[in-house]
């Protein structure tokens, strides 16, 4: 579906951010042991992707899901010395009730690869004073752990010392190349801005990995959802761009239930990231 011939929605639902792995059982293990995820179903993938055949695994954490995918033929790994800016770059962030219990937790995975040079980072009070800690699944999928304090981030979220400590999925965050442009493509699928920043200096360079970080943060939710918000993350300058074929394993896609007829259909954003818009049954 071109970008011209994008419906125009009032009342989406984000359902699950998917992953394309290269070991299911090992990627559910992953997520299961290290980040609390329970697989609630199994099966082939979606016809509407527009690649070889495959199975996939859905797992989920509080009400979020995600769905981990093997294609029976494999797609190129994830690419070599990615950065945060990279325009490829999607990660999920985790909600946690208590920052060092999870990193504990996750800690123990011996196959965890940071992404933050000195473990969880505390950002300044003109970012809301957030904990995270940014790091890489088994495949090279980047996420995030991040601790809200009183009065930031959703209510639901303010679970202070809950456990076991990982509570949801908060967003999955999209490097971009132009803000406006990128905006202007979500509110079309019925997205709205919920909050802006600008992210800097020692702290969120730690985080990031990656030395001088500087990103325009616009996080965008639902209306109707209760489900996890989109962030767009506006590297200046922005990163490295690449062609992603459907099976690579830097493939990652959205699915969003619209209110329109047209079946399942896949596209890309702006940047190339993947959207799966699944038609609500009603209409």
């Amino acid at each position: 579906m071109s970008q011209s011939n994008l419906p125009i929605a009032r009342q989406p639902q984000i359902e699950r951010i998917s992953r394309v792995v290269a070991d299911l059982e090992r990627a559910e293990a992953f997520y299961r042991d290290g980040l609390g995820f329970r697989r609630v179903g199994h099966g082939p993938t979606e016809p509407a992707l527009s690649c070889p055949p495959g199975q996939s695994v859905r797992m989920r954490l509080g009400s979020q899901e995600i769905e981990l995918v093997r294609f029976a033929v494999p797609g190129q790994p994830y690419p070599c010395c990615s950065g945060s800016n990279d325009l490829w770059f999607q990660h999920l962030a985790i909600a946690v009730s208590d920052m060092d219990a999870a990193y504990a937790v996750l800690s123990a995975q011996p196959a965890m690869r940071p992404i933050s040079t000195t473990g969880p980072q505390t950002l300044p009070p003109r970012n809301g004073g957030v904990r995270a800690f940014k790091f890489r699944d088994l495949d090279g999928h980047p996420l995030e752990l991040i601790w809200f304090p009183s009065g930031q981030g959703r209510p639901l979220w303010q679970r202070p010392g809950e456990s076991p400590p990982f509570l949801g999925i908060d967003h999955t965050a999209l490097a971009v190349s132009n803000t406006g442009r990128s905006i202007r493509f979500y509110r079309r699928l019925g997205l709205r801005v919920a909050y802006r920043s600008r992210n800097f200096g020692p702290a969120q360079a730690r985080l990031d990995g990656l030395p001088g970080a500087r990103a325009g943060i616009t996080g965008l939710r639902s209306p109707a959802s209760s489900g996890p918000g989109i962030e767009l993350l506006g590297y200046r300058p922005p990163g490295r761009r690449i062609a992603v074929a459907p099976n690579d394993i830097a493939a990652d896609w959205i699915s969003i239930r619209v209110p329109w007829s047209g079946g399942a259909r896949m596209l890309r954003d702006p940047d190339g990231h993947r959207l799966l818009l699944v038609g609500s049954p009603s209409h």
